[in-house]
């Protein structure tokens, strides 16, 4: 066997949070800096398996690793890559870096900014979510990828409850867990007829996408599978807990939310759905195109009428994760690839722009778009990041954004043209709320309320920004460095829906 490099990666976080634990509370840049490290380790790690997958030019499941568990039922602990969960692993491990960064803060009683409570315990916390999303991404046994999907979506309770924004974050909490917990238990009900109808005591999801199930239980079991997990990716109308666990989650967690958990849903919902069950995916392909695309042009219309400045990018949020679900639902070679790119795409400009709010909010005090004014004169590091993640965002030529938009609406008008016409709105209306809160937060005079009032921004936050604005910009100009390897992902899919 192979260097064990996946079952590192998704066990570094665990461990750390162990380790993190056990410091005495009063070390709190101690306890910062282990979680920095251990961050920059699994961050090291997910760059060495992208970079790995791409050099070679592999194709398939990589770095596969297999342990028996409980044999007499099947269970086994499976690890491996393809070309779509290859950069969904490296997003997660650029979020989980930088939202350390993001949360390491200043202990200035004046002006604190970052985690200042328990920050041992945020830590640890956040660290076991990580690695539930490591988990996911990299299991190929169907019982594990629910584990692991279970690990991910608790800690996101507590996280809330104990950090987020006291106004709303018991309400918000408490709605996340129960939406996700209830979709997880609904899909998990479609992956047990999984297991029983194919006879072959097995999880194994490499030994299930040969499994040939009959038509009429593909179409049954199809919806309930794709849609608990879609929850989770946002889906309309099924994505209402998304904006109120954004607003109310500290910093360091909306990025984790919306840049890494929603790509769990919508990978999850792919996996499961689509791979396993791809009948049923070309049966109800098209009641999921009209659930995203009511999903792609509402959530832009809400995010453009938001006075609240992290309610605009979670309701943005919504929209852009359904143009995943969009492209997903054309099952063509263009559309799934776009959904690939998006998936990572998205997640870096979505961590980007909570990143950014959380800064302004830290020194402001306020999320009032109307009382934001002039912040460009006090923190331009994040007036520059905010600009390049709304060109993302709008998906213009240059950017990630466009590499990952463009095939989509391509897939989405090889299918059904009119729906390609409709969807095309949301760009005008992103274009329109991205472009005004860029003048009425970064630019103009800074209210007198805040004047010597406005720490700069730290280090470790211009960091964090430089380094989630080169991936963006990167992939926009060399797109050869993801393309091939997502193709790859999608070529195999296309295999199962019998060259769909």
């Amino acid at each position: 066997m192979n260097f064990p490099v996946l079952s590192l990666i998704v066990f570094t976080p665990m461990v750390a949070a162990v380790l993190i634990l056990l410091m005495p509370a009063e070390k709190r840049n101690e306890t910062r800096a282990l979680a920095l490290a251990a961050a920059t380790f699994a961050l090291l790690l997910s760059i060495w398996i992208y970079a790995t997958y791409l050099i070679r030019g592999l194709s398939g499941y990589q770095f596969v690793e297999e342990y028996e568990w409980l044999p007499a039922l099947g269970l086994k602990l499976i690890f491996g890559v393809d070309g779509m969960s290859a950069p969904l692993v490296l997003l997660t491990g650029i979020v989980m870096f930088t939202g350390v960064l993001i949360s390491w803060g200043i202990d200035d009683p004046h002006t604190p900014t970052g985690i200042q409570e328990r920050p041992r315990e945020f830590f640890a916390f956040l660290f076991i979510l990580a690695s539930g999303v490591f988990g996911v991404f990299a299991s190929l046994d169907l019982f594990m990828l629910f584990f692991f999907y279970e690990i991910a979506v608790f800690p996101m309770y507590l996280l809330i409850v104990i950090w987020g924004w006291v106004v709303t974050r018991e309400y918000a909490a408490m709605k996340l867990t129960l939406y996700l917990f209830i979709g997880s238990v609904i899909s998990l009900v479609g992956a047990l007829a999984m297991y029983f109808q194919s006879g072959m005591n097995t999880f194994d999801m490499r030994l299930l996408e040969q499994a040939n199930f009959p038509t009429e239980f593909q179409i049954f079991w199809f919806l309930p599978v794709f849609l608990g997990f879609a929850v989770l990716g946002g889906i309309w109308p099924f994505h209402n807990w998304s904006p109120d666990g954004h607003v109310a989650a500290p910093t360091a967690v909306s990025m984790f939310h919306a840049g890494v958990l929603m790509k769990l849903g919508a990978f999850a919902a792919l996996r499961v759905g689509i791979m396993l069950l791809p009948e049923g995916a070309k049966y109800w392909s098209w009641l999921i195109m009209t659930l995203a695309a009511i999903g792609v042009v509402y959530g832009a219309y809400i995010a453009f009428v938001q006075t609240d400045f992290k309610y605009m990018v979670g309701f943005s949020s919504v929209s852009h994760m359904g143009l995943v679900m969009l492209g997903f639902s054309t099952l063509t070679r263009e559309g799934l690839l776009g959904s690939g790119i998006q998936m990572f795409s998205h997640g870096v400009m979505t961590a980007l722009f909570f990143a950014v709010v959380g800064m302004v909010y830290d020194r402001a005090h306020t999320r009032e778009i109307p009382e934001l004014e002039g912040m460009h004169k006090v923190m331009p590091f994040a007036s520059i990041g905010f600009i390049i993640g709304g060109l993302v965002s709008m998906g213009m030529p240059g950017f990630s954004g466009f590499v990952a938009e463009f095939p989509i609406f391509m897939g989405v008008w090889k299918t059904q043209w009119f729906v390609a016409v409709i969807t095309s709105i949301s760009i005008v209306i992103t274009a329109g709320y991205i472009m005004r809160n860029v003048r009425m937060v970064f630019f103009g005079e800074i209210p007198e309320k805040f004047h010597g009032h406005l720490p700069p921004l730290t280090f470790m936050d211009e960091l964090a920004i430089v380094f989630l604005c080169l991936f963006m910009v990167g992939l926009g100009l060399f797109p050869s460095l993801m393309v091939p390897m997502v193709q790859t992902g999608v070529d195999h899919i296309l295999n199962l829906l019998g060259g769909a």
